[in-house]
């Protein structure tokens, strides 16, 4: 039996899945080995379908692994979740149209209190409306969601995240809609917030240059099934701010990173 390791915030050993359509099996993952640290900024880089959209969805608990195990604070990924210890930041927004931004900021808040109640957690919600400040959004609290632009609506999507008061915060490609100017502000915003807020993130992006940016460590995934090719320290200082990707040494590392992928992606053909 594989010992899991509780005093990190992720842990996965020997994790794989494995999918069945009518007589094909699709391999998507094998043999991911990976220690999150309490407050690391991870970041898992490759293009499509190399796996990581699907390894995110295994350490939130939305989909099982096959073989392998996860450990969350010591736990599964599905009790980490029922105790609401994870944040969930998707592609799109996914904000109810129908509420305000304030209130789709703190629904996480009627979420802990009902899982509270339930005994299944002692979250407490962080405030919503000094949340939206914070990200640039306190003169629009009272907007809809359809009031507001793409980035903005995401900027929310943010907030919102971390108004659950969760540790752990999953981020699945949460900036790759946006237009580059949009993507460059909020990527500069969610470093300011996860600075003062100490969360753990694990991130996905196909972008080299904001893996850098954002990252501790970046996991390059390999092909189909994916794997972990390498793990790339990132060494900068925080905290960091838009005019490091200028720097000689910042441009070496986004290049390091891309080595490293194509180096793995070659090595399977």
């Amino acid at each position: 039996m594989t010992q899991q390791n509780t005093t990190s915030t992720i842990d996965l050993r020997g994790v794989g899945r494995t999918y069945t359509r009518g007589r094909s099996t699709v391999k998507a993952l094998t043999g991911v080995d990976l220690t999150i640290r309490q407050g690391e900024f991870v970041t898992l880089f490759g293009p499509s379908g190399c796996g990581k959209s699907t390894l995110l969805r295994l350490i939130a608990g939305l989909d099982t692994q096959t073989s392998g195990s996860i450990s969350l604070f010591g736990s599964t990924p599905a009790q980490a979740s029922r105790r609401k210890d994870i944040a969930w930041i998707p592609q799109s927004s996914a904000l109810l149209p129908w509420l305000d931004i304030k209130a789709n900021a703190g629904l996480s808040s009627v979420l802990n209190r009902r899982a509270d109640r339930q005994g299944l957690s002692s979250r407490r919600p962080e405030d919503p409306d000094a949340l939206l400040a914070e990200i640039g959004l306190g003169d629009f609290r009272d907007s809809r969601p359809d009031e507001l632009s793409g980035g903005m609506r995401q900027r929310a999507s943010i907030a919102r995240g971390f108004a659950q008061g969760a540790p752990l915060m999953l981020m699945d490609e949460p900036f790759s809609a946006l237009d580059e100017l949009t993507r460059d502000t909020l990527r500069i915003r969610l470093l300011e917030l996860w600075d003062r807020h100490k969360k753990t993130i694990v991130f996905v992006t196909h972008s080299a240059q904001e893996a850098v940016l954002l990252s501790d460590r970046v996991v390059v995934m390999s092909p189909r099934p994916g794997r972990i090719s390498e793990i790339v320290d990132i060494p900068f200082p925080r905290p960091r701010g838009w005019e490091l990707t200028e720097e000689p040494e910042f441009i070496e590392k986004v290049a390091e990173v891309k080595r490293v992928l194509w180096s793995a992606w070659e090595g399977d053909e």
